[in-house]
């Protein structure tokens, strides 16, 4: 992981871009200055198709370390899994088409 490319995308890259990196999902999105807030960049969670885009506009954010062991524990509980395959049978099938382009990967 390139200490220096994360610098480089914060200094120069596009508010709310995102930056591909190695693993498939697991992707760096610059967030704009809010506030006292200053610009920072964030971890983006997001499912990805079969060529490697997000299959959702935005996925999970994760400012930080605390942020990822917070959201890690919730991922433990047996009832989430529970309620989620029920969510699946309740709600109808969405087919969502998308288009490509090429994108700059961040190795990890």
């Amino acid at each position: 992981m390139s200490e220096n490319k994360l610098k480089d995308f914060l200094k120069t890259g596009k508010d709310w871009a995102r930056l591909r990196t190695s693993v498939n999902g697991v992707f760096v999105l610059k967030l704009p200055a809010y506030r006292s807030s200053p610009t920072r960049l964030a971890v983006e969670l997001n499912p990805v198709d079969v060529e490697g885009r997000p299959k959702k506009r935005r996925g999970l954010l994760l400012r930080s370390s605390a942020d990822f062991e917070d959201f890690k524990e919730l991922f433990q509980y047996d009832k989430l899994s529970k309620l989620l395959n029920i969510i699946d049978s309740v709600n109808p099938k969405a087919v969502v088409a998308r288009r490509g382009r090429e994108e700059e990967v961040l190795e990890l």
